[in-house]
């Protein structure tokens, strides 16, 4: 029986893994550095960056999230946690088992999601160490604090920022990607059906 699963490049695993390690590295470092210079929770920094008259500005803030992206499900830090390793299973069946990776655009994609996804895990885990009151946190590590005029936009972590540009490349790809057209299709059937 011939498989009909399309082959990629072993160079997809290298694209992959860059990322993930890359993504994960660099969501972590900046928390560690930015939680361990203004201490947590709520230490702000005295540098701010301002566009459009001051109207839309950054500064960094820290803060604890104990649910998903924008503050969305506190207190269910655990049923997250286990979310997320569901979508790490999921993401290397998808892309290495069911050869999703056979697309570049899908392999970046799963790319920056799993480097979000273990960067909030990691939070999740607890293994940040972090404390308050003497009670260790099982909970995200929040920074980057945007302010659109009076509009304090949630506090978020660049693990969310690949978490969100991967989903909105998710969702190009699932309108944009590339379908065999009908007539294509039939006469690769009938090739396959020809004797050799």
């Amino acid at each position: 029986m011939e498989s009909n699963k399309q082959p990629f490049p072993k160079s997809r695993y290298l694209v992959f893994g860059l990322l993930v390690i890359s993504g994960t590295f660099w969501d972590l470092y900046s928390k560690s550095v930015v939680f361990s210079s203004l201490k947590y929770p709520g230490g702000v920094s005295n540098w701010t960056q301002s566009w459009f008259g001051g109207w839309m500005q950054i500064r960094l803030y820290t803060s604890f999230n104990e649910g998903a992206l924008w503050g969305i499900g506190q207190g269910f830090t655990a049923v997250f946690a286990g979310l997320s390793l569901l979508a790490v299973l999921g993401i290397i069946f998808w892309l290495f088992v069911f050869r999703g990776a056979a697309s570049l655009w899908l392999t970046v994609t799963l790319g920056l999601v799993m480097s979000g996804t273990l960067g909030n895990l990691y939070d999740r885990l607890g293994w940040h160490e972090c404390e308050v009151a003497g009670r260790q946190l099982f909970a995200v590590r929040d920074f980057l604090s945007f302010t659109f005029g009076n509009y304090h936009y949630p506090i978020f972590n660049f693990a969310d920022v690949f978490l969100v540009t991967g989903a909105i490349m998710l969702g190009l790809y699932s309108f944009l990607m590339d379908v065999e057209p009908a007539d294509n299709a039939d006469s690769n059937a009938k090739n396959k059906q020809e004797p050799t």
